[in-house]
């Protein structure tokens, strides 16, 4: 059975309708470019009510150790995304901050990209391949892009993973 992760939620209407729809991991964002971007207290306010059994996932872009401790601080999440160009240090580095199972995002458009899947699965908990972002981009993701989904075929990775929409 397929997991499925519904991110960029910022209405309680919207909560509520990921988890009746049985969606496992339920994404907030805080990279304040993002239009779907929430603070550490509206993220509070939205994960107070998700039952036990759904994930809730913090999206962070290259963030600093204060604005996770500050996030941690107001909103109970179970999983870090990091969807930025942190390096695989810096995954094991924010790991060991927070105490989480992180999982980081992956951006590819070809063959050239695949290598960082394996480099970051040594760090990280859980892999998300999303579409790499077009040079200049404001957003890491999230740009309603695909990629060949090809080449991901008979690959296997050392981490659970998940293919971001697009």
């Amino acid at each position: 059975m397929a997991e499925v992760k519904i991110c960029g939620l910022s209405e309680k209407r919207h909560v509520a309708a990921a988890v009746d729809a049985r969606a496992r991991f339920l994404g907030f964002v805080f990279f304040p470019k993002s239009p779907r971007a929430v603070t550490a207290a509206q993220a509070a306010a939205l994960v107070a009510d998700v039952p036990v059994g759904v994930a809730r996932v913090g999206l962070f872009v290259d963030p600093s150790d204060d604005l996770l401790r500050e996030v941690l601080d107001h909103a109970a999440l179970d999983v870090i995304q990091l969807h930025g160009n942190e390096s695989a240090a810096r995954v094991t580095e924010v790991k060991a901050l927070t105490g989480l199972p992180v999982m980081k995002a992956v951006g590819l458009s070809g063959p050239a990209d695949l290598p960082q899947l394996m480099e970051y699965g040594l760090a990280a908990d859980m892999l998300l391949v999303d579409a790499k972002p077009p040079a200049g981009a404001d957003l890491p993701g999230g740009n309603g892009l695909a990629f060949d989904w090809r080449l991901l075929v008979g690959r296997h990775w050392l981490r659970p993973w998940m293919l971001a929409g697009g």
